[in-house]
């Protein structure tokens, strides 16, 4: 065990007397702060008691699909703009579910164009008819997943918001992590280009499945992390802070599960 340099701490009182209260595990935030502590919610909250005294707020935008809309999207939104605030985090964020269906989608893209009449540059190339399995096209569903998130899920000034990327084994992936990550990309490009900030949701294990080690020239590789540990507690959250990222970026928010709820704990 290493020695710890002991430190004396000194407070003068003019008049009356005083408290004081010395916190050796992380910090106290003003009473105007709220809890210190966040959540997130999405469609399986509609019509339930959202949580109270969050610091900040997630939301999901989507409603089980990557292409359908959370129906208590507008509800959610404005439930986390009342949050307290008083951490790193913004008092609103957004995530949106990732998937790579390929061709079993009715949505799958043909060609490099999304929306009508826009042709996306396309690090892969040119998505076709004849080449449905191509990481060009896997690229275009992500791209085209993401641009409809930011402009037909009624999403208000959709750039002061960080897009989190809900990456998990529960949505349909590709058995080719090179197609999973073009697929990621491609949203991410789309969000980037949008004027929107970006970052990735994802368990260790899961990430390991979908996409393994992306390139180092990828745009994936430095995104911020939120990372869920799943039923735990605030001391566990706190110290996956210090975990190993998914790539390259910063873990900047862990996710634990306590009761009915989501909290979400700022690493910064």
């Amino acid at each position: 065990m290493a020695k710890v340099a002991k430190k004396a701490v000194q407070a003068k009182v003019s008049a009356g007397s005083a408290t004081l209260y010395l916190d050796v595990s992380g910090y106290f935030l003003s009473g105007a702060s709220g809890s210190g502590i966040g959540n997130d919610v999405s469609w399986p909250q509609c019509g339930s008691a959202l949580p109270t005294n969050q610091a900040f707020g997630v939301v999901g935008v989507n409603d089980g699909l990557a292409n359908n809309t959370n129906p208590c999207l507008a509800t959610q939104l404005a439930w986390a703009k009342g949050s307290a605030g008083g951490t790193g985090q913004p008092t609103t964020a957004l995530y949106v579910l990732g998937a790579n269906p390929g061709t079993a989608s009715s949505l799958w893209p043909k060609s490099n164009v999304y929306p009508a009449g826009t042709t996306v540059k396309n690090p892969y190339g040119t998505c076709t008819a004849t080449t449905p399995t191509s990481n060009a096209c896997a690229y275009m569903y992500g791209y085209s997943r993401a641009y409809d998130d930011v402009t037909s899920r009624g999403v208000p000034t959709t750039t002061t918001y960080r897009w989190w990327l809900d990456v998990e084994t529960g949505s349909t992936w590709s058995k080719t992590k090179a197609s999973n990550i073009a697929d990621l990309e491609g949203m991410t490009a789309s969000f980037t280009r949008a004027g929107a900030s970006v970052g990735l949701y994802s368990q260790t294990s899961d990430w390991s499945t979908i996409a393994g080690t992306v390139p180092t020239t990828s745009s994936l590789n430095t995104l911020p992390n939120w990372i869920p540990i799943g039923t735990s507690t605030l001391a566990a959250a706190q110290a996956a802070c210090s975990g190993k990222p998914l790539q390259h970026g910063k873990i900047t928010m862990t996710q634990y599960v306590s009761g009915r709820f989501d909290y979400d704990n700022s690493c910064i």
